[in-house]
């Protein structure tokens, strides 16, 4: 069992621990010396790494293991970093130890989630979510499967809390604006992300498949919910299944963020919003969160929003404890 998380260490700190191996490329210094530029990962988070003057046997070992590391935390750029002087595969370990997993039961999260789906009044569309989550071997995926590799909801479990909060933001959206089809904003939430179980693997650490990297889970949902209306029969209406793919197709918003359009629905505006609020709340959540752990006040500047983030520790709860005799009068009252 690991005795150090990444969480846990402090500049100086030094490190003999288990972690997973999740990215590794050999690069040179300015004066042409080479060195390992690691990222590793545990339950608690991920670091970078760097190893100088590395063995042959550590540049053979690829990615996506589990290895043995022996150094110490430095800095570099005001970040924190293990400068490595030692690096082998790991013979034994526990995934536990190395892939965070949702604090939420898996069965109140699934219960919440086809609540939302029970939403949709829409036939065909109704018919169409059930094609996709209806197949058991993929909702298991779908279920399990982090929400992405790094920023938000990258645990096990992840991507169906993020598919249930944008579902739930876009339920709430449809019916505050005029002229919004709730069926097929609430139906696009619920598969906007579908095809992240194609694109990701996470067996030690979140890496991507081959699939993942040529193509995107924007590309690979549309293709799942296609796919899906294929096997219908009657499929649904083309117009409402054509708005339906540009909502997915476009969730991430403008070109330079990964969608091949920009929304030019309602529908697809909302949900691109509704997507990007709960990700970037949950990678708020998850720095600052981070920071309070280890009773830091501010967040360091390497992280998805580029800036400090202010991590205030928990408000005490100064309200004056009533004696006994008052705690029983207020409960007669």
């Amino acid at each position: 069992m690991k005795n150090q998380y990444i969480r846990e260490l402090a500049e100086g700190t030094r490190v003999d621990t288990l972690f997973a191996l999740g990215v590794k490329e050999m690069r040179s210094t300015r004066a042409g010396e080479a060195f390992l530029a690691l990222e590793l990962a545990d339950r608690s988070g991920r670091i970078p790494a760097v190893y100088f003057r590395p063995t042959s046997e550590a540049a053979g070992i690829p990615s996506g293991g589990v290895v043995r590391v022996r150094g110490v935390v430095s800095s570099y750029r005001g970040s924190k970093r293990i400068s490595v002087e030692h690096l082998a595969p790991a013979a034994e370990y526990d995934p536990a130890d190395l892939m965070e997993s949702s604090r939420r039961q898996r069965d109140e999260v699934v219960a919440e989630f086809k609540a939302v789906a029970s939403t949709v009044r829409h036939q065909g569309l109704r018919r169409l979510l059930k094609a996709v989550f209806g197949d058991k071997g993929f909702f298991d995926g779908f279920a399990s499967c982090p929400g992405a590799r790094t920023h938000h909801h990258a645990y096990l479990g992840g991507l169906m809390e993020h598919t249930l909060a944008v579902a739930t933001l876009c339920r709430m959206l449809g019916q505050t604006y005029a002229g919004v089809d709730a069926d097929l904003l609430v139906t696009a939430a619920l598969l906007h992300d579908i095809g992240k179980v194609d694109e990701l693997t996470y067996d030690t650490a979140v890496g991507y498949t081959d699939e993942g990297r040529l193509l995107g889970h924007v590309v690979l949902s549309e293709r799942r919910l296609r796919e899906a209306a294929a096997s219908l029969t009657p499929a649904p209406p083309a117009e409402l299944l054509t708005r339906l793919s540009h909502a997915v197709l476009s969730h991430h918003g403008e070109l330079e963020w990964g969608s091949p359009k920009r929304p030019s629905t309602i529908e697809a505006l909302l949900l691109h919003h509704a997507d990007n609020l709960d990700a970037k709340a949950d990678g708020f959540i998850s720095l600052t969160g981070n920071a309070s752990r280890v009773e830091e006040r501010w967040t360091d500047s390497s992280n998805l929003f580029r800036r400090p983030l202010y991590a205030p520790a928990p408000a005490a709860d100064d309200r004056p404890v009533a004696d006994s005799e008052e705690a029983r009068h207020l409960v007669r009252a």
